[in-house]
């Protein structure tokens, strides 16, 4: 069998066959795993992702029609919208797009926006071939990773000149506006921010980022990603809930963003709100603490000093936050029952992977446990990889 293409490679393929301009380049950004800090971004919290090797390509080429057109290795027919539609398109007239699509042409549309002078004097036709070996659906930001891909192309041919939390801003916009999910920032950051062998302390609020040294590989532990192939979407109803939740506890508790709270103010919001909205908050200021409590040990005492704070985010995001389904539990229970340090879902929830810091001599006792319990369980066989932090957007060619 024949191997699959890289997606730098496979992106040029699918251009060649979208057009016959030569490429002006190909750019690519990395998916994300969350370590740890879910559902604390958008409540102005702290997060801390890594970006992982799976990568998705934008193959660009210029073209003379005034339109970006748009395909993809996923996709059967490309999409193609002029560049004067842009402004109009989105958001009032996005549902007229199909949804993978929304991605790359609502990053166009929202650097529009950010820097409206340099793309009324550089925004040129563009023909966009993606191609990406990130998971869909599983909770490693394969969104992220078109948005970051795309967004870096397309400052560099149109010059725009907007720095990498700028780009971001455009991801997360696109996002929230063009695709019509309530995400935070903290996906397109890793994505485009990320560094080797390190993760990232994002402030979704002032967005100051730290590189946080993780120490993983001289420690012999090795992080397992563990795919339930149970696919979710931001843009369903059970992420703009939970958003909805946290923002009326925020209100109901006089405060600009549950990020103002601590632990020492969940006395009080017990008292004060309804045992949902409270739970839901429990689970983000006790999160924003845990990250902060990582942060501290990894550099204190490295990272067989987590474990238990894995473990405690899980709990929370199934008991509190309720966004784990029966797979994830399975993937963490069983990578513990065989002697993972920690574990925890990671990503959005609702589906998607769990994530397991493992002994490197333990990974094929994990990998076997894990596999074992989901057949018991009925349920599809995951997906089981290793990932290591890597490089965030950049130019491939």
């Amino acid at each position: 069998m024949a191997a699959t293409p890289a997606p730098r490679d496979a992106a040029l393929d699918a251009l060649a066959r979208l057009t016959d301009a030569a490429p002006a380049g190909v750019w690519s950004s990395p998916g994300r795993v969350n370590l740890i800090g879910e559902h604390t971004d958008y409540n102005d919290g702290f997060v801390l992702p890594l970006a992982i090797p799976h990568r998705t390509a934008a193959a660009v080429a210029p073209n003379t029609e005034g339109v970006l057109r748009v395909t993809s290795t996923f996709a059967d027919e490309p999409v193609v919208v002029a560049l004067d539609d842009l402004p109009t398109l989105f958001p009032a007239r996005r549902e007229s797009i199909t949804e993978w699509a929304r991605y790359p042409l609502g990053v166009a549309w929202a650097l529009g926006e950010s820097a409206p002078d340099a793309a009324a004097a550089h925004a040129t036709g563009l023909d966009i071939a993606i191609a990406s070996n990130v998971p869909v659906g599983a909770g490693l930001s394969s969104s992220a990773a078109i948005e970051g891909a795309v967004a870096i192309a397309l400052n560099d041919l149109w010059q725009l000149g907007l720095d990498r939390p700028a780009l971001a801003r455009a991801g997360r916009r696109a996002e929230n506006e063009a695709v019509g999910a309530p995400t935070g920032i903290m996906d397109q950051m890793a994505s485009i921010l990320g560094a080797a062998d390190a993760a990232i302390l994002l402030d979704c609020r002032s967005l100051e980022v730290e590189i946080v040294d993780l120490g993983f590989d001289a420690a012999g532990l090795t992080l397992l990603v563990m795919d339930t192939r149970v696919q979710h979407s931001h843009a369903s109803g059970g992420y703009g809930e939970r958003r909805a939740s946290c923002e009326a506890g925020a209100a109901a508790l006089g405060v600009a963003s549950l990020r103002d709270l601590g632990v020492g103010d969940l006395a009080r919001a017990e008292r004060e709100l309804d045992d949902v909205t409270f739970r839901r908050v429990r689970h983000v200021v006790t999160e924003n603490q845990r990250v902060l409590d990582t942060v501290r040990m990894l550099r204190a005492d490295g990272p067989r000093s987590i474990g238990e704070l894995l473990v405690a985010s899980h709990a929370s995001m199934r008991d509190d936050f309720e966004i784990s389904v029966p797979e994830l539990d399975t993937a963490v229970d069983a990578a513990l029952e065989a002697g993972a340090i920690g574990a925890r879902m990671t990503g959005g929830g609702f589906g998607g992977a769990a994530i397991a810091l493992v002994d490197r001599d333990r990974v094929p006792e994990v990998t076997d446990t894990v596999t074992r319990a989901f057949a018991r369980s009925g349920f599809d066989e995951p997906t089981i990889f290793a990932v290591t932090a890597a490089e965030g957007a950049r130019r491939e060619a």
